[in-house]
């Protein structure tokens, strides 16, 4: 990469660009933020990991919570490799039809006005997701991505996840106006002081005047109001939904049935629209994070074939305008086949072992149509190798199983 580049990109990630930067006549010279995002992104969360090791003596995230939170970020953004050319479509007809003015695409005004604009948009959006969707904070899920693009505008400002946030502590007087990672702590936060927090994207300016502003004071214990101990991508999407449903099972009239899947998670008949959170799990600040035991061996293995993966799921998105639709919907399945069954894998699920001889098969055949690629080309051959002794593992160790089930049977 050029010095320009690197330069523009790690400013890039810190909201540092100028308007002449970041500033574009058409919408199809805008970058691919995302993808030139990527090495950035994952070079900090590399420098996260060193300075939570040094600092504590102890690596900040284990692997499994690791994967399961880059699944989460890569599962909600496959929704747009099949929405994102009918968002555009709808916008440009909306701007060729109903528009109110024009502002001048080359205006540092207009620059300031739209990164404001986004920014109140993105309050709102966040504040509307946790109110019908996710009010126990659990983050991004690719329901939240669909419903999020019918409301906000579709303009083009980055908005990375913010790396550090449990290393930085006070930023003094940006405290005031800025998201930092001390406001930015408590939104994450399971404590009751926590809840419904700090919703803002860049600035902290909205939840101060709206009102859902809450300062750090006491110490913010991480998850959700009920943790769930499953690293399943598929469950962790959907398991709030596969609740609710649950729950408006317990009422009997069809208007405390429609409530419940529209107001807060704490909601019951005769309290207020989001709850009062009287039932919440208390929290002590003893909590231990859910980490089950599993073999070094296989934390290898999972990591591998999720950057094998992640590899895939990045030349989807590089390559979307060049493929086929059938393509598009094949690979999707594929990356979400494989998030399940690392997921599978690392809650050592029964049906893992068969899982995963399945989703190794698929692997092995989308590499004979040149499909998934290795991380460099250099490594083609040992890839190869080394997905076809997966596959074989996996087969022999199902093979295994069944006979030690016939024998339990007999």
């Amino acid at each position: 990469m050029e010095y320009g580049s690197v330069s523009r990109g790690t400013r890039a990630m810190f909201f540092m660009l100028t308007p002449n930067e970041s500033s574009f006549q058409k919408v199809e010279e805008v970058p691919q933020y995302v993808q030139q995002a990527t090495p950035f992104f994952v070079g900090l969360m590399v420098l996260e990991l060193l300075l939570g090791l040094v600092k504590t003596g102890a690596p900040v995230i284990t692997i499994g919570d690791g994967i399961t939170s880059l699944s989460a970020g890569m599962v909600s953004r496959l929704p747009l490799l099949l929405m994102r050319g009918c968002e555009l479509s709808a916008y440009i007809y909306v701007w060729d039809h109903y528009r109110l003015v024009e502002l001048p695409w080359d205006s540092a005004w207009t620059w300031w006005f739209t990164f404001l604009g986004v920014d109140f948009c993105y309050y709102w959006v966040h504040r509307f997701a946790h109110d019908f969707l996710f009010a126990d904070g659990s983050g991004c899920t690719s329901i939240h991505i669909c419903c999020s693009h019918t409301i906000k505008p579709a303009l083009p400002i980055l908005d990375p996840h913010r790396e550090f946030i449990m290393l930085i502590r006070d930023l003094g007087p940006l405290e005031w106006i800025f998201n930092t990672p001390k406001h930015h702590r408590v939104h994450h936060g399971r404590n009751l002081y926590c809840i419904d927090k700090n919703y803002g994207g860049i600035l902290i300016i909205w939840d101060r005047l709206f009102g859902t502003f809450a300062l750090e004071t006491e110490k913010v214990v991480y998850g959700l109001v009920f943790p769930i101990k499953r690293f399943e991508i598929l469950y962790v999407q959907l398991h709030y939904y596969l609740y609710l449903w649950e729950k408006s099972q317990a009422y009997k009239t069809i208007s405390n049935k429609l409530l419940t899947f529209l107001n807060g998670p704490s909601w019951k008949p005769g309290k207020r629209r989001l709850g009062d959170h009287v039932d919440n799990p208390k929290v002590t600040g003893k909590e231990v994070p859910h980490d089950p035991s599993w073999s070094l061996a296989l934390q290898v293995y999972v990591v591998m074939h999720f950057l094998l993966v992640l590899r895939t799921y990045h030349d989807l998105f590089e390559n979307k305008m060049m493929l086929s639709q059938l393509t598009i919907l094949g690979m999707t399945g594929y990356v979400l086949l494989t998030l399940t069954s690392l997921g599978f894998l690392i809650d050592q699920r029964p049906t893992s072992a068969v899982l995963e001889l399945f989703r190794c098969a698929v692997m092995v055949t989308l590499q004979r149509y040149n499909c998934v690629k290795p991380l460099v080309p250099s490594l083609a051959v040992p890839t190869e190798a080394f997905v076809s002794l997966s596959l074989l593992f996996w087969a022999l160790h199902s093979v295994s199983q069944l006979l030690g089930i016939k024998r339990k049977a007999d």
